[in-house]
């Protein structure tokens, strides 16, 4: 009975796999989907007038006749179509045709801009607001355009002195031609130029003192050129603000200051006069530091500069967070957060405390770099300070970001981290908006060396030799310059690689032309050759340049023997120089325009003979010390000493390489190069030795206007390594320094005051522009 039961479950299971494999069999198959249908015509259909053509609009799509239809690729066409800002609504769809698909597009485009008009203008040129504004007879409409062309036009207005020019505009659109017709009304104000900024209530400052927080400025002698003096109301709003947080650093939280008014003093001249109502002045009662774990309380405090008792300022309060967030950062803690609660503790007192919720410690996992179409990964990554693996340092992302800012490729930079999936561990992000990094620039200039000249530069500060054809994106700075002149003839071709083999050493090297007769006034000089060089940083102000130069020097254009001494005569010819030198220089100068403080030191010392006819030695030390006085005063101390050698056989030191003063550049009232020894004719033929010193004090007078006195002093001896004082020259004067568009201008006029064997004459005149234009 058992085994009948057992066989007859076996068979069961049996009857039951087989029916189950015989449905299986039985079982119809999955439909297949059918393919996609070819698109057979594309037909376009405009919602009004046609404005833009049918080719047009093919052109912008994916889908195209004789490919398969695809419903993803409508989606991109839609997408493109709106993008190329002409298509105000669009609709695709396929229709079935017996053997494929026709692609219906229906489209309204935007109108066309047929005529532009202004009305009401009479203070400015119409050409010039043609010129300005976007919005252009045959173009597209465009809302936004209108919108920024109205902008544009007031900023024209306000830049000529018309700040309550008011502008508006219209457009006529003709459906049936699809057309539209743009009137921008003004309605022109009288000008106004600022005579004179007054205040009003302002008890604990001085005007000199507040104005000095303005970027407006009352009309001066230079205005024509740097636009101060004209209403300007953006800047008007931005120096309400700049007062009320000038108040509010020096403890007047509640200061109040309205817009100025506007008041008329004769013809076109106006005054703005500020009204301020000062309060009381806040100090701080109490300082408390919350929260802190990671590191002892007391060396939180050391970095708050608000201490009690003191003047109660916002901005020294946002300072301390910023400094409590660089003290954290520099130990990875980047997630920490910082609120500074200030509460009354009467008697115009303020209690000020410092919460802190620390987070977690966090490393570099990776560094994604974006945005950086033409320059290279590895020329931003070499200026990092930071590496993957690295604690995350926001000191050192800090300093990452100032540098990548620095090299001037970029419009913006922005480093930010982002979680990831490891606890503790952070992606840096740095994304970058390249910019021009190439310019050709031409201009004039003129000085009392150079006389007048012109030039033309090509550079590019982002080269990159083996991208062709754009020759940009790996780093490299490229220079191509030439300039003619009265006095000058010059060419220079120079590259150079600041990371030579991925290292932090810069390599460079030019080619080059020079001509001039501004040297001597009896002989005309001429070089040309090439000069390799390699520059190490040694430090953060040190550094150390070594330079290969071979050259071909050429003494020329004397005439007749009668007015030149022997040694000149025998100076001409042709001359092939080789040469190196060494430079040291330190320099922790805060600015290389307008010095304001520091040192800057360069020791050179140089030898030729490696070859060639000149053979001789020298070295040349040259430094400069800036203290910044009260009331924005500048003193400036220079000095400089200098001596050169000949070996080797040589009796004289060729007269290209003797050292001269005079000039706008070191003893400025005497003739350029006039300093020094000259031979029975009275015709300088330079020494071996030389030393100098200048002492400068700069005042400003006006916005751009810098006021100088100075007093120079110095010697050149005809002897190598001849350090006697017996041919002292020296002048006082009086200087003018201006900084305007086209580049430092510099003013001065030296009066001799003691005077060589070989010198005579009264004061000079200098003058020097930059070349930039």
């Amino acid at each position: 009975m058992k085994f009948r039961l057992q066989t007859f479950f076996v068979f069961g299971l049996l009857v039951i796999l087989l029916a189950s494999l015989d449905a299986r069999a039985q079982a119809p198959a999955a439909p297949q989907m059918p393919p996609p249908p070819i698109v057979r015509s594309i037909e376009i259909q405009y919602a009004g007038p046609p404005s833009v053509s049918k080719e047009r609009i093919i052109a912008n799509m994916r889908t195209k006749v004789g490919k398969l239809y695809s419903e993803q690729a409508v989606e991109e066409d839609i997408r493109n179509l709106y993008n190329t800002g002409n298509i105000t609504n669009v609709r695709i769809f396929g229709e079935k045709v017996e053997d494929g698909v026709k692609v219906i597009v229906v489209v309204q485009t935007k109108s066309t801009v047929s005529e532009v008009v202004f009305e009401g203008v009479t203070k400015l040129k119409i050409s010039k607001l043609r010129k300005d504004v976007k919005t252009k007879p045959g173009g597209t409409m465009n809302e936004a355009n209108l919108e920024t062309d109205r902008q544009k036009i007031l900023e024209d207005y306000e830049n000529e002195g018309y700040a309550n020019t008011t502008v508006d505009y219209k457009v006529d659109p003709n459906e049936a031609l699809g057309s539209a017709k743009v009137t921008f009304t003004v309605s022109e104000t009288g000008r106004q130029n600022i005579a004179e900024i007054r205040f009003e209530g302002n008890n604990s400052f001085k005007p000199k003192q507040l104005r000095k927080a303005m970027k407006m400025k009352p009309r001066n002698l230079i205005s024509f050129i740097t636009k101060d003096g004209r209403v300007d109301n953006d800047k008007i709003d931005a120096d309400v603000i700049s007062l009320r947080e000038f108040y509010q650093d020096h403890g007047y939280v509640d200061v109040d200051i309205k817009q100025p008014d506007v008041v008329p003093i004769k013809g076109d001249k106006v005054a703005l006069v500020y009204h301020i109502v000062e309060g009381q002045q806040y100090h701080v009662h109490n300082v408390d530091v919350a929260g802190a774990n990671v590191f002892p309380v007391d060396q939180v405090r050391a970095k708050v500069k608000t201490s009690p008792g003191g003047i109660f300022s916002p901005k020294r309060v946002r300072d301390d967070v910023k400094a409590i967030q660089d003290l954290y950062g520099s130990r990875g803690y980047i997630d920490l957060q910082v609120n500074s609660e200030t509460t009354s503790a009467g008697n115009l007192q303020i209690d000020v405390t410092y919460n802190l919720d620390e987070g977690t410690q966090s490393y570099i996992d990776k560094i994604n770099i974006s945005g950086n179409a033409r320059t290279k990964d590895k020329v931003i990554r070499r200026e990092l300070a930071v590496t993957p693996g690295d604690l995350y340092n926001t000191q050192l992302v800090d300093t990452s970001k100032a540098r990548l800012e620095n090299l001037k490729y970029f419009s913006r930079v922005d480093t930010y981290p982002s979680d990831t999936t490891i606890p503790g561990r952070k992606d840096l992000n740095v994304l970058v908006e390249e910019q021009r990094t190439g310019s050709f620039n031409f201009g004039a200039g003129f000085s009392s060396i150079d006389s007048l000249l012109g030039f033309v530069e090509v550079t590019q500060s982002n080269f990159d030799i083996t991208h062709w054809p754009d020759f940009t994106g790996g780093g490299e700075k490229f220079r191509a310059r030439v300039q003619i002149g009265t006095e000058r003839k010059d060419a220079v071709i120079s590259l150079t690689e600041p990371w030579f083999m991925d290292r932090q050493l810069s390599v460079g090297g030019e080619i080059f032309f020079h001509e001039d007769n501004y040297s001597s006034n009896v002989y005309n000089q001429r070089e040309y050759g090439f000069d390799l060089n390699a520059r190490k940083a040694l430090g953060k102000y040190t550094s150390v340049r070594v330079d290969y130069k071979l050259e071909e020097i050429t003494i020329y254009g004397l005439s007749g023997t009668g007015l030149f001494s022997a040694p000149l005569i025998a100076a001409q010819g042709d001359y092939l120089k080789s040469s190196v030198s060494a430079t040291f220089s330190y320099d922790t100068r805060d600015s290389l325009f307008l010095t304001r403080k520091g040192e800057h030191i360069d020791f050179t010392a140089y030898t030729s003979g490696l070859g060639g006819d000149v053979k001789d030695y020298g070295f040349d030390l040259l430094g400069a010390k800036y203290f910044l006085m009260p009331g924005d005063t500048i003193l400036t101390l220079t000095g400089e000493v200098s001596t050169v050698a000949g070996f080797g056989g040589a009796n004289t030191v060729p007269i290209f390489d003797r050292l001269y003063l005079g000039g706008a550049n070191n003893l400025r009232g005497f003739n350029y190069r006039d300093v020094g020894p000259k031979d029975e004719f009275g015709n300088p033929i330079g020494g071996d030795t030389m030393a100098r010193a200048t002492v400068e004090y700069t005042f400003p007078v006006i916005e751009r206007v810098r006021g100088a006195v100075f007093y120079d002093v110095g010697f050149v001896n005809a002897g190598d390594y001849s350090f006697t004082t017996g041919d002292v020259n020296s002048d006082v004067g009086l200087g003018v320094r201006l900084d305007l568009p086209i580049g430092p201008v510099r003013l001065d006029y030296g009066f001799p005051i003691q005077k060589d064997s070989f010198s005579s004459g009264g004061g000079k005149f200098n003058f020097n522009v930059g070349y930039q234009f």
